[in-house]
């Protein structure tokens, strides 16, 4: 019975990421509405993922709308620090971090211009091994490249790991683990000269770190760990604010009133 049902859902064309699609685009329609506001004393980091590449689904966030966000930050009083600030001594209220997980081109070719034009600084997390043209998408200009990342260190962004092949951490065994977090370290010193100290969490929920992860993380040369949750985030990790394509302007607001700092990514 079960397997007909699915059989069925699938005939009809309801995949699992349209199913977490609609499901992510009524709850934050709903938490901004209605959700509660969270008082905050320290800054917020923003996590975004792509910048105008919309086979990145709900992760995209169109150039326009990635203007507009910055625009409605400033028109509130905010002020944009690196996030390694934040990680280190958590800022002021007004204080915001802008970071981009997973190392997509966008992030040069749409991002990186508009945080230039208004003097912000930023960093970037890519997967090394995806960098190293070994990734799961069929276009090869999909994701960095070497020479990319050089680019945009080169302009003052700030980079860390996002892993080799970005896991599940949650998921995985520790020998794993230990290649993951210490060969995407290997490589980027090996490419780029230079080993990074922060670590952004594949997918970065509360169910995709362990204690483990955070021993072997630290083990491997890592002193920061950010998550992608707020308040739900794995302990000894430090907090992000999940941006996604949904987020207008009411969104937007309300995301920095905290209305979404209990609110966690569901995958079906």
């Amino acid at each position: 019975m079960i397997s007909t049902a699915k059989q069925l859902v699938r005939k009809a064309g309801v995949t699992r990421e349209r199913v977490a699609s609609v499901r992510m685009c009524c709850e934050r329609h709903a938490l901004a509405a209605m959700g509660r506001p969270h008082k905050r004393y320290i800054g917020r980091i923003l996590c975004y993922h792509s910048i105008g590449q919309s086979a990145y689904g709900v992760n995209d966030v169109t150039p326009e709308k990635f203007r507009r966000h910055i625009e409605l930050a400033l028109e509130a009083g905010y002020r944009f620090v690196p996030a390694r600030d934040l990680a280190l001594n958590g800022g002021s209220e007004k204080d915001l971090a802008i970071t981009f997980d997973d190392g997509l081109r966008s992030v040069l070719t749409e991002a990186a211009p508009i945080l230039k034009e208004y003097g912000l600084p930023w960093t970037f997390f890519p997967v090394s091994e995806w960098s190293d043209n070994r990734h799961p998408f069929n276009d090869d200009d999909f994701v960095l490249g070497w020479r990319d990342i050089e680019a945009l260190l080169a302009a003052g962004a700030e980079m860390g790991s996002h892993s080799a092949t970005h896991p599940d951490f949650g998921g995985i065994e520790l020998a794993q683990m230990t290649d993951e977090l210490g060969g995407s370290r290997d490589m980027f010193q090996k490419r780029l000269g230079f080993a990074p100290e922060t670590f952004a969490i594949p997918l970065g929920q509360s169910g995709n770190w362990r204690t483990c992860a955070q021993k072997a993380a630290h083990d491997a040369g890592y002193s920061i760990i950010y998550a992608q949750a707020e308040n739900t985030r794995p302990d000894g990790t430090v907090p992000r604010t999940f941006i996604t394509q949904f987020d207008g302007d009411r969104i937007f607001k309300a995301v920095l009133k905290g209305k979404f700092d209990t609110w966690e990514e569901w995958v079906w």
